[in-house]
């Protein structure tokens, strides 16, 4: 095909995806496409403008756009998320009669709050009290005390990948790991100037160090390291004197940090991404590809065709 070869004479554009409900997202520039597989084997590919919050110069700076870039980054997924459900079950809904509808704003604003509010609760607040149960029974120092941080980054690791295995075992979550492995499978084509066909992505690596599971991961450890260092010196500036105001307190900082602590992830996770064959980078990236292992599953043709279709129309403009 004339735009395969076009795509693939292209392979310094960047691009990026995500995993959907029996399809694959992919982004390039200032707009996304979403391919889902529908249930009689038709591939649905829709063309959207990319939503963005960095409009403004100063949000486009370094250290600046990170937390902005994870909040249009997660509305964006959910948006389609949402649409690939409702062309993933179009038969049930012709079946039924019954109109489909997407998220309305606020249904949507809803969703974005619940998913922030779920992960800060389940990777940051409930590691902080389980840390101070550890502190009740004499297994920990005060939270000024390295023992105590050392019980929050455990509990921290330990519930994210806790987590990802227990939703790995539920089918329809190991079908969008298979899209998911799909996703970089067909990027890595794309990166590489080969011709963006099932038969030359198969040959690929599933794991790619640009992947939001690694920038999860860079997430958890530098909060991990931030938390220990700026936690006791912010208690040495002000600190309640009451036990469990002392405690509210110190994980309502820990929330205020997660701002700081995801640009500075971003930036980490570009400058590995980009630099993936320097050793140093190649040692930060490790411990997300290690990870990838278990968010992602090796694909089949027909999957990895879906993913070719959403960055052909993703990137077929910049091709041309």
């Amino acid at each position: 095909m004339k735009l395969t070869r076009l795509l693939c004479a292209a392979p310094k554009l960047s691009v990026g995806g995500q995993a959907v409900i029996e399809g694959v997202m992919m982004r390039a520039r200032d707009r996304l496409a979403i391919a889902v597989r529908r249930p009689d084997g038709e591939i649905k590919v829709e063309l959207r403008p990319w939503f963005s919050l960095t409009n403004r110069p100063w949000l486009k700076k370094p250290f600046v756009r990170g937390f902005p870039v994870l909040l249009e980054t997660m509305v964006n997924g959910i948006k389609a998320l949402n649409w690939s459900a409702e062309e993933a079950l179009v038969e049930e809904d012709e079946e039924t009669g019954e109109e489909k509808s997407g998220l309305s704003t606020w249904h949507l604003v809803l969703t974005l709050v619940a998913a922030l509010a779920f992960a800060l609760g389940l990777f940051v607040v409930l590691p902080h009290f389980f840390s101070v149960v550890m502190q009740w029974w004499g297994l920990s120092g005060d939270v000024n005390a390295l023992s105590f941080h050392i019980w929050d980054g455990l509990f921290k690791i330990l519930m994210f990948v806790g987590y990802i295995l227990a939703i790995s075992l539920m089918p329809d979550i190991r079908r969008v790991f298979q899209y998911h492995g799909a996703e970089h499978k067909t990027i890595w084509t794309f990166e590489n100037g080969s011709r963006l066909v099932p038969s030359e992505a198969r040959q690929y690596s599933r794991l790619h160090p640009r992947c939001g599971t690694a920038f999860l991961l860079f997430v958890l450890a530098l909060s991990i390291i931030l938390f220990t260092v700026l936690v006791p010196l912010l208690l040495m500036i002000w600190a309640p004197e009451h036990f469990v105001l002392k405690h509210l307190y110190i994980v309502a900082l820990k929330l205020l940090l997660m701002v700081p602590v995801s640009s500075l992830s971003y930036e980490l996770i570009r400058f590995s991404g980009k630099f993936h064959r320097n050793v140093l980078c190649r040692m930060l990236c490790w411990p997300g590809l290690l990870l990838q292992g278990l968010t992602t599953k090796e694909p089949d043709d027909a999957q990895i065709e879906v993913a070719i279709a959403a960055l052909e129309c993703a990137v077929s403009e910049e091709g041309a």
